[in-house]
């Protein structure tokens, strides 16, 4: 990294990550129940993965989205015949998206968020606070 980075770089690096995994659920969620004639086609969940940064001359560290990576959870495989997407054998595959968790992950990736807007309001305060004291 070739610039030295501020609370305000880290918050914006931070909450740029948490967007790419909300953004990563919601992509999930849209998909669930999905269904295709092949186990390859079959959509799977994505995953961001996320990796630690440290700035040297400040020592703040930060986060930053390494890779988005598509899950290897083996599709739902069902019996339906009369779907036109049935393969020859007569069996769908449906995208494995737990629903649930991807719900859980979308409230987490949302908090973590909100929680960094918190943050920067707290510094801007602060630095208000200092501008009026001098």
């Amino acid at each position: 990294m070739a610039e030295t980075m501020s609370l305000f770089g880290v918050a914006q690096r931070a909450m740029s990550a948490q967007l790419v995994r909300m953004n990563a659920a919601a992509s999930n969620l849209a998909n669930a129940g999905s269904i295709t004639g092949s186990e390859g086609d079959a959509y799977r969940p994505m995953r961001p993965v996320f990796a630690e940064e440290l700035d040297q001359a400040t020592g703040l560290s930060t986060v930053r989205v390494d890779a988005v990576i598509r899950s290897d959870v083996t599709p739902v495989k069902r019996y339906d015949p009369g779907n036109p997407l049935a393969d020859a054998e007569g069996n769908v595959f449906e995208a494995p998206v737990d629903e649930n968790a991807e719900m859980v992950e979308m409230l987490e990736s949302a908090r973590q968020y909100q929680n960094m807007v918190e943050a920067l309001q707290t510094a801007k305060q602060l630095m208000l606070e200092t501008m009026r004291i001098k």
